[in-house]
């Protein structure tokens, strides 16, 4: 297939929701964004609001899944939004395993309800060996290994450096995480 002329939505318009939508509008797709405030996103042919995700399933060709998971966002998508996507759907989930209701996605692959999955993360995480995820042939798998590019793992060695120096140091931290 192709995504010149496709309708590509993008749940979670964070920093990679809105890195892919300029090389998914270069291969041709339309990108609709949703985002938990719906403000616009740069890019994107529209932009809706978390609370509007039920219009999304029934006019979109492929959905990437990039939002957090939160209790708020465990199985976002399950059997019924499955049910509403197109059966050449695709459903690609880059973020978390838990935002997509396992059960509610085998039962949709096997019965060729939808397209296909890409997925970089699952739940559970990793598969056990007989997981029926692992024998449908409509499934892409990766180890969760989506930002594992050399150039990533570089950039996160130096910023770990830089903030143990600054941490030694009686500094703060530039990459500070406080609960």
């Amino acid at each position: 297939g192709t995504l010149r002329g496709a309708t590509v939505t993008i749940i979670g318009a964070g920093g990679i929701g809105r890195a892919l939508i300029p090389m998914l509008a270069a291969l041709g797709a339309h990108v609709i964004a949703v985002s938990r405030s719906g403000r616009p996103v740069p890019g994107a042919v529209e932009t809706l609001p978390v609370n509007r995700l039920g219009e999304i399933w029934s006019r979109t060709d492929h959905v990437v899944v990039a939002a957090p998971a939160t209790p708020a966002t465990k199985h976002l998508i399950g059997a019924e939004e499955l049910a509403a996507l197109r059966s050449t759907s695709w459903v690609i989930n880059i973020a978390r395993g838990s935002l997509i209701d396992t059960d509610a996605l085998v039962a949709a692959l096997a019965s060729n309800s939808i397209g296909g999955a890409g997925l970089d993360v699952t739940d559970p995480e990793p598969l056990p060996r007989d997981h029926p995820l692992l024998k449908l042939s409509n499934v892409t798998i990766a180890p969760h290994l989506g930002s594992a590019t050399e150039q990533t793992r570089r950039l996160m060695a130096e910023i770990s450096v830089e903030n143990l120096l600054l941490g030694l140091a009686g500094k703060p931290m530039r990459h500070e995480v406080k609960s």
